[in-house]
């Protein structure tokens, strides 16, 4: 199951870029995007509702955690770009609406970005991925995932790897973080000057 809001309903600031940073969990996603706005400060991060449970060590503000009945009450009022229901839970971008001068940066999967695409034809899409998926498997132990969800999770990889495949996304894989930050921005910064 996943929706997707009217057009007219997600407008921008003229001059809004919008990025997408997508990829399979534990590929480093989060990281790199903390690592983005800590050097970037024209950019403004659209935070995602989930309604899964904080992770061992996550920030609590890494996501707008919500109860299914709030998440649903804000599907009902048309509070979201895009949602969908993601293994065992719901995610979802809300309606972004960033200050002028921003360029909006979605940390999101690849239905997610499908979604943001099809409202925003220009954005930049960079799909993340680990070297392997042995490496992954080590990123999502390390963050506390259990078990089932890393078989979860890593199973999932190959899904979202595949649909990525099909979409406009320009790959980058997450071998060293520096590389990976320094390479998001130039990415980021050649598509603001097109």
């Amino acid at each position: 199951m996943s929706a997707v809001t009217p057009p007219e309903s997600a407008d921008l600031p003229l001059g809004s870029s919008v990025i997408v940073i997508s990829g399979p969990g534990g590929v480093g996603k989060g990281t790199l995007v903390e690592a983005l706005l800590r050097q970037d400060n024209r950019l403004w991060v659209s935070k995602s509702w989930t309604t899964r449970a904080p992770r061992v060590h996550e920030a609590a503000d890494a996501y707008h955690f919500a109860t299914r009945e709030e998440f649903l009450a804000h599907v009902d009022a048309g509070g979201f770009l895009e949602w969908t229901e993601f293994l065992d839970y719901f995610q979802g971008s809300p309606l972004p609406h960033p200050p002028a001068g921003r360029d909006v940066l979605f940390e999101i999967d690849v239905q997610g970005a499908a979604n943001v695409q099809a409202h925003f034809p220009d954005a930049l899409l960079i799909f993340v991925d680990a070297p392997n998926r042995a490496v992954q498997e080590e990123r999502l132990r390390h963050r506390g995932d259990s078990e089932e969800r890393i078989l979860q999770r890593l199973a999932k990889a190959h899904e979202e790897i595949e649909r990525a495949s099909l979409m406009s996304f320009i790959h980058l894989v997450n071998d060293d973080l520096e590389v990976s930050v320094r390479e998001l921005q130039a990415l980021i910064e050649q598509h603001r000057s097109r």
